[in-house]
């Protein structure tokens, strides 16, 4: 551990262990668990269940993230946890509520083909050794935005002024988040090959 510690301060980088059972692996863990509970109510239209699934999601996500930095509880296996929980609650909704006609289909073309994109990307950087790619922060705002957006979106679907005040914000939230979904994509990208062309460096010059 120690060594491990070292070596990410030398590099500058945040040290990440290679533990599994820590509080934020759980949190993630437990996200995980509620994909399909979240899936089953928003398409039987218990839409109370649905979005008291989405809002502990949301709340989890944000606290696993905080105690890792705030304890040095980073590792490798919430790497790779924390964003494919995001992106699979992020997938079921929008399945979820396209079914329902509450988004339109092209909004799910347009974040899953980003998502296609990303996996091309990850294909790419294990060529060269690299498992993934480390979460920054623009991606992170971009899904906050879409775990609000959606409980937003479905509340907009009821009566009342509650629901017509819901239905704006939860687009603007939606908007925006699909806006950073694809500057984080981006920024990966960018990532991506900055990785590459320092691993291809030595290889080149021998």
């Amino acid at each position: 551990m120690a060594a491990r510690r070292q070596r990410g301060t030398a590099r500058g980088e945040a040290a990440v262990s290679d533990r599994v059972l820590t509080l934020p692996n759980v949190l993630s863990l437990l996200r995980l668990v509620g994909v399909p509970i979240f899936l089953w109510a928003i398409l039987a239209e218990h839409d109370v269940v649905a979005l008291c699934t989405l809002m502990a999601s949301g709340l989890s996500d944000y606290l696993d993230g905080k105690i890792a930095r705030r304890y040095g509880l980073e590792s490798r296996l919430g790497q790779l946890l924390d964003p494919f929980a995001d992106r699979l609650y992020i997938a079921t909704t929008l399945l979820g509520l396209a079914w329902r006609d509450i988004i339109p289909w092209w909004l799910v073309a347009l974040l899953v083909g980003r998502e296609l994109l990303l996996a091309v990307v990850l294909w790419w950087i294990r060529r060269y050794g690299q498992t993934g790619l480390p979460v920054h922060f623009v991606g992170k705002a971009a899904t906050f935005n879409l775990l609000y957006a959606f409980p937003l979106l479905l509340l907009g679907e009821g009566s009342g002024t509650f629901a017509q005040w819901a239905l704006p914000v939860g687009w603007a939230f939606a908007w925006w988040g699909t806006v950073l979904y694809w500057v984080a994509g981006v920024m990966y990208i960018v990532q991506a090959r900055q990785l590459v062309v320092q691993r291809s460096a030595p290889v080149a010059a021998s």
